[in-house]
């Protein structure tokens, strides 16, 4: 998979996995950020009160899908914004049966094949269904965040929450981790 990610990238682009989307807004969301907690993949809580402060990338993940090799540019990004970024992976199998995996397997091949530190959430679903996480909830429904009604599309699909709670961006599986258009909301 490793030698097709630039292909795949090129080629997935001008599509609708290269959106981008914006808040034009500066009111609060109806629905705090911050009353929301996330399970870690080994069980522990994180509320989301202790990210008060910094940028949050949150970003849905997948083992085995051709944007894998993400994970290595979500790294860096975690690297070099440390001071001001958390960013948070969230393994989920809603496309294509592409992440199979438990959630201690999932960490040890991050891990493993990328270098993964940052934080990996419990294995959940992110698409809009019933089951769908809270948090995905939140992120997809503008009754809680203010205005984005955009849910993944497809695996490592990213949403950037601000210093102080709200949503700015949604960025598409196929907008690099390392693009100006990422990189660039988060210095802004």
């Amino acid at each position: 998979m490793k030698f097709l990610y630039p292909l795949i990238m090129r080629l997935s682009k001008s599509s609708s996995k290269g959106k981008v989307l914006t808040s034009k807004q500066q009111a609060g969301a109806p629905v705090s950020f911050y009353s929301l907690a996330g399970l870690r993949n080994n069980g522990q809580r994180l509320p989301f009160e202790e990210l008060k402060g910094k940028k949050v990338l949150l970003v849905n993940t997948a083992s085995n899908c051709g944007y894998t090799n993400q994970y290595a540019e979500l790294q860096q990004l975690s690297e070099q914004f440390a001071d001001e970024l958390v960013i948070l992976g969230f393994p989920a199998n809603d496309f294509a049966e592409q992440e199979k995996a438990d959630d201690k397997t999932i960490e040890q091949f991050c891990q493993v094949n990328f270098g993964v530190s940052f934080p990996l959430m419990q294995k959940s679903v992110v698409v809009k269904t019933p089951a769908q996480n809270p948090v995905y909830q939140w992120l997809s429904q503008a009754r809680q965040n203010g205005w984005n009604e955009q849910a993944p599309d497809w695996n490592f699909s990213k949403y950037l929450v601000s210093e102080d709670g709200h949503l700015l961006g949604y960025f598409g599986p196929a907008v690099s981790p390392l693009s100006e258009d990422v990189a660039g909301s988060i210095r802004s």
